[in-house]
């Protein structure tokens, strides 16, 4: 009888742990609901608290920004005793400002760990704490229910198997293997996904550098779904991200959202989850000096526009090296949370605003029982009192103030808006949500959309116009006109062979329900070739340091070293964290076509074609794809690529696509120099 009950028991236990592999949209559900969620960045980097040597302006990342050496960066161990951590406290401040679910840095680029780790004594156990705060952490957010996560970098500056070193340490990297360092990492990765029960998401970190590649991700993600199938992965499990912008550019890159950081994309992003991350001030780890706040007000209103795109916000918190929440901290998530405890049904579990720009405001939505409920959140109160909600076709069911439901609001339809009777006081002059009812599914403004493969053409091009309306017929012209009832229907493709400007409108019963929409298709002449004699597969590269904001003149510059290459590669490089590249040679093209050419860059970078200019991805910044096309004949074509890097990651790819190419990295073996 006993054994039966201990293998019942074990049962149990391993049932809660491998859960059913659930379908995407099940185990996403409760992330998108959620909305809102708290990032906490807490490691060894806030015993300095932004300070080292004469400068003040560190954060999180200060081992490499004030160039500490690994045996002084590790006296920081034993100095590390966070006697005021309350997990109950921190979890209560989350919960209290709105926040679902809580993302720690379990293990940030330092390499040190905040978990009671097997694999590695560089943990939570060898300071004078001694005490599991993940555990603890983990244990509070069920006890009152959020959801617990986990921040984990794949970037690891301590470990010795970890490449690449940084240029400024006198650590050799003889003898290290990344593929170590990969076993390594999982042997962590494993303690978290099945040592502290139920976890929500793995927010992994730190996967620009050139070490790290897309099989590399894709392994890494499929090894944490087979610990836990529901488990929710960022999209910095691989390389597939656009820098800051975070989004994962297009192309079976794993990873379950995309992650852009300190910004908000410019509009919603129809069938992609995303999350922006964001700082209440200047520095993810505590800064003591860093008092550049950002308003309550700023920060309601950022989660306001995060939900209306579709999004979700993981706001951070740097605690100080005792265990605290600074107090400005403190009083921003009170703040947040007054606002949330009135306004959060607009927020959590709502969709993403069917109005592309609302003067006064933002929107989020959600359906209820067939119908549509609109939160009109309301940053400009108007003077007049009337709040005008512009080109939108369904019937108005009823409005109010979501601080006062009981008071009913005034509701006149104005030819394709609604008007909407305010009363003359702001209840809150940060944001006050007014709810809007409607019958049925959302039926806004949006014109047709007209697309094709490119905006230019050699002989011939396909144009699609399509709406996702109901009931609409879609009319079009040919030649700039604004479209009239009497106008040609979309019954299918459009067939070009001249250069044209397509208009199109919805209409309804006749009348028209959408502004008009125009787009021009040229028709162009593909660029010559050009005659190649004693061509050798490569491609000349010249090698440069200096200090640019943009990529240099190049014809005024003096280069280091110059030679042959097989693609766009930095095997040329020398240590330096200031360079440049110039690669030139020929391209052969299988077909006449339209070809797309890409570059993925940290930090600038241009393409040309013969003296074209396709792909211009200038300035600062962190890995960004630019795209541009050009019409080519079958042959060769002259290529050059500029590249310029001022510290910080950095990374070059080189791609193309045509009709007969898959997206891909431009192959050595079409790439030519002359000897």
């Amino acid at each position: 009888m006993n054994l039966i009950i201990i293998l019942l028991i074990n049962l149990c236990i391993y049932s809660s742990v491998v859960a059913r592999d659930l379908p995407d949209d099940e185990r996403m559900k409760w992330w998108r609901e959620a909305r809102f969620g708290m990032f906490i960045h807490w490691g060894l980097y806030s015993i300095p608290a932004g300070t080292w040597g004469d400068k003040t302006t560190h954060g999180e990342w200060i081992r490499h920004t004030a160039q500490i050496p690994i045996k002084e960066y590790d006296k920081l161990v034993t100095e590390f005793n966070p006697i005021k951590f309350d997990a109950d406290e921190w979890v209560r401040m989350a919960k209290a400002a709105g926040m679902k679910y809580i993302v720690i840095t379990a293990k940030h680029h330092d390499g040190f760990s905040l978990f009671n780790s097997n694999a590695t004594d560089y943990d939570i156990m060898s300071t004078k704490y001694k005490r599991d705060i993940l555990k603890e952490l983990a244990t509070a957010c069920r006890e009152q229910g959020l959801k617990i996560c986990w921040y984990y970098s794949i970037m690891d500056w301590h470990h010795p198997d970890y490449l690449p070193r940084r240029s400024w340490e006198d650590r050799t990297s003889d003898g290290a293997e990344i593929d170590r360092y990969i076993k390594y990492m999982k042997k962590q990765i494993k303690e978290l996904v099945t040592n502290y029960g139920d976890i929500g998401v793995l927010w992994f970190d730190g996967e620009w550098e050139e070490t790290w590649n897309h099989e590399y991700g894709q392994d890494l993600y499929n090894y944490v779904r087979s610990l836990n199938p529901n488990i929710i992965i960022n999209n910095r499990v691989d390389v597939g991200r656009s820098g800051m912008q975070g989004l994962t550019k297009k192309g079976s890159y794993a990873g379950d959202f995309g992650t852009p950081e300190q910004e908000i994309p410019p509009t919603g992003l129809p069938g992609v989850d995303w999350e922006t991350c964001m700082t209440m001030n200047d520095h993810w780890g505590y800064n003591k000096n860093n008092n550049n706040w950002k308003s309550d007000k700023d920060l309601i209103r950022n989660l306001v526009d995060i939900a209306s795109k579709g999004g979700n916000f993981l706001l951070n918190v740097g605690p100080t090296s005792e265990g605290l929440f600074p107090e400005p901290s403190i009083d921003r998530l009170e703040k947040i949370g007054k606002w949330i405890q009135i306004n959060g049904e607009s927020i959590y579990g709502t969709e993403a605003s069917p109005f592309k720009n609302l003067s006064w405001g933002r929107c989020t939505q959600k359906s209820i029982r067939g119908d549509t409920r609109l939160y009109l959140h309301v940053f400009s109160w108007p003077t007049d009192g009337q709040l005008v909600i512009p080109g939108i076709y369904n019937n108005p069911l009823s409005a109010f103030l979501l601080s006062a439901p009981t008071k009913k609001l005034n509701i006149n339809q104005k030819e394709d808006s609604f008007v909407i009777n305010l009363p003359k006081s702001v209840p809150d002059p940060i944001n006050s949500v007014i709810v809007l009812d409607v019958a049925g599914k959302i039926d806004v403004d949006d014109p047709p959309i007209i697309s094709a493969d490119h905006d230019i053409f050699i002989d011939t091009i396909k144009v699609s116009i399509s709406s996702e309306r109901d009931n609409i017929n879609i009319h079009y012209t040919l030649d700039g006109s604004t479209p009239s009832i009497s106008s040609s229907s979309v019954i299918g493709p459009i067939d070009l062979s001249e250069t044209t400007v397509v208009s199109a409108r919805a209409y309804r019963n006749r009348k028209p329900v959408s502004k008009s929409v125009k787009y021009k298709f040229k028709k162009t002449e593909p660029l010559e070739t050009v005659k190649v004699h004693n061509h050798q597969q490569g491609i000349r590269y010249r090698y440069y340091e200096g200090s640019w904001n943009q990529l240099p003149k190049f014809e005024k510059i003096k280069s280091l070293k110059e030679g042959v290459i097989d693609n766009f590669d930095f095997s040329p490089r020398n240590q330096s964290e200031y360079f440049a590249f110039q690669y030139s040679g020929f391209i052969s093209l299988p077909e006449t076509a339209v070809y797309t050419f890409f570059t993925d860059s940290d930090d600038g970078s241009q393409l040309f074609i013969g003296q074209t200019l396709v792909v211009d991805n200038d300035g600062l910044h962190g890995i960004i794809e630019e795209k541009g096309v050009i019409a080519l004949k079958a042959g060769f074509h002259p290529i050059q690529v500029n590249f310029f890097e001022k510290t910080g990651g950095n990374q070059l790819k080189v791609k193309y696509s045509g009709p007969s190419i898959k997206k891909q990295s431009i192959p050595p073996h079409v790439l030519f120099y002359i000897k």
